[in-house]
């Protein structure tokens, strides 16, 4: 199995993502380049010869720290260090790491180099590809943000033996929606069940390889998601409005009842079938996700009105006609309203 995946950039170099050790191959990928490293405190913890390495800039944990001021405070740490246009930035970390790396670097005295080492599950399937960079505004996901791909991402599955069992199987959610608008063999591999996934590299590497590759497709065909990229917000449209509503879920975990509630609403409009609809249900509580989040269907739906699929009075719904296949329908709320039974 190749252990690179590139996604093509206008004018630049492609965007290369590596399934490697971070050790091996970060020093090739900075090519001389001496980085500032953006890290959490518990990656600092974690591996302190690695963020250690070169100067690093320290923020929390947490949806909570996603946002503007954040930004700020990396933005007056790079002034003290005299960075410039020629410094270079390698986020270490999850998805709230390479999120916020990417949107200081793309801002930055308007734009810098960066290049990021993913180092949860939902991270290397997902937050790190695909050049979304951005944080939260007012508990709102995501409202401010920019279209840049980072140089490079190192996807490291040694990383992943120190994440928590809870992150491991929020990651899953994001490769079990791509296995499910995109792929049956990559949806398929989580039959196998959480216990048998995580004691196998080889199917581990296979999930993640196969994740970024259907990503990166998307990605390469539409690039500022004008059209097919808005594909990969499957299960997302719910999972974000849950994600407001409370503070209970993890993103994955919000991705997974996201995919549930979606499979129900395609089956509603007579796209989905039942069968298939409780195949998803039963593979997602396989590898112990959940299927249900106890919020009322209206504190949900009110939550939709921000999402930024929203336009007017509709919203861009992806819908899944099977497994392994979906389009995006624009529906008017009160269109989904009868969907959710509100």
């Amino acid at each position: 199995m190749k252990n690179f995946i590139e996604i093509e950039r206008d004018g630049r170099t492609p965007s290369r993502i590596v399934i490697d050790e971070a050790s091996k191959c970060l020093p090739s990928l900075l090519n001389g380049r001496t980085p500032i490293i953006i890290t959490d405190t518990n990656l600092e913890r974690l591996y302190p010869e690695l963020t250690s390495s070169f100067e690093h800039i320290t923020i929390g944990l947490g949806e909570e720290i996603k946002t503007l001021d954040t930004v700020s405070y990396i933005y007056r740490c790079l002034m003290e260090k005299g960075a410039d246009r020629s410094s270079y930035l390698l986020g270490i970390g999850g998805g709230i790491v390479t999120d916020i790396t990417g949107f200081v670097a793309s801002t930055y005295m308007r734009g810098i180099g960066f290049g990021f080492i993913a180092t949860t599950l939902l991270a290397q399937v997902d937050a790190s590809v695909g050049g979304k960079n951005g944080v939260n505004v007012d508990g709102y996901k995501n409202m401010v943000g920019c279209f840049n791909q980072p140089d490079f991402v190192i996807c490291d599955p040694v990383m992943l033996s120190t994440l928590p069992e809870r992150e491991v199987r929020s990651g899953m959610a994001e490769a079990i929606k791509a296995g499910l608008i995109k792929s049956v063999e990559l949806f398929d591999f989580f039959g196998a069940g959480y216990d048998a996934i995580v004691s196998n590299r080889n199917l581990l590497e296979k999930i993640i390889a196969g994740s970024i590759e259907i990503k990166a497709a998307v990605v390469k065909a539409d690039f500022k998601e004008s059209g097919e990229r808005k594909k990969l917000n499957f299960g997302h449209t719910i999972a974000h409005a849950i994600e407001k509503s409370t503070r209970r879920y993890l993103h994955g975990e919000a991705v997974a009842i996201g995919c549930v509630h979606a499979a129900q609403i395609s089956n509603r409009m007579g796209l989905l079938s039942d069968k298939e609809v409780s195949q998803i249900k039963s593979v997602i509580e396989r590898v112990g996700l959940p299927t249900e989040c106890g919020i009322d269907n209206k504190t949900l739906f009110d939550a939709l009105h921000m999402d930024k699929k929203r336009h007017g009075d509709k919203i861009s719904f992806v819908a899944l006609e099977k497994i392994g296949k979906c389009r995006i329908v624009e529906l008017k709320f009160d269109e989904l309203a009868k969907l959710m039974n509100v």
